[in-house]
């Protein structure tokens, strides 16, 4: 298991999308291991059970393969106070400022999400989409 890798929840939610090629490509990422939050839980079961009409019996199955994949690290005060001092400094969104803190405090070295530049580097931590084509 790769612990110095990160997964947003947009990673996790193409896993189980219609888009084959960017589906192939998450799945083969978390199948390497990783990390995860519990954040990035909440979010993927939201956007499963809102965005996608899953039953949340099936939701609840998926993210066990999650878990079983990743490592989950919780939330807590100091994952939030990191976030907000993230959201104030680089003028992030709340939401994308914890899941920088959650991979900070995890020992991340690696961010992979759609959700930045990918290249982009806060406080050490590269940001990766990993559905950019590679040069």
């Amino acid at each position: 298991m790769k612990k110095t890798d990160f997964f947003d929840t947009n990673i996790l939610v193409y896993a189980v999308s219609g888009n084959a090629a960017k589906a192939d490509r998450a799945e083969q990422l978390i199948a390497s291991g990783g990390v995860i939050s519990v954040q990035v839980l909440n979010e993927f079961a939201s956007v499963a059970t809102k965005k996608l009409r899953a039953r949340v019996a099936n939701v609840r199955s998926v993210l066990e393969r999650f878990r079983t994949l990743c490592t989950v690290v919780p939330l807590d005060i100091e994952t939030h106070e990191g976030g907000l001092d993230l959201a104030e400094r680089y003028r992030l969104a709340i939401y994308d400022s914890m899941i920088i803190a959650a991979a900070l405090r995890a020992g991340c070295r690696t961010l992979y999400t759609e959700d930045f530049t990918d290249g982009q580097v806060i406080e050490g931590l590269t940001i990766r989409n990993p559905f950019v084509p590679n040069p």
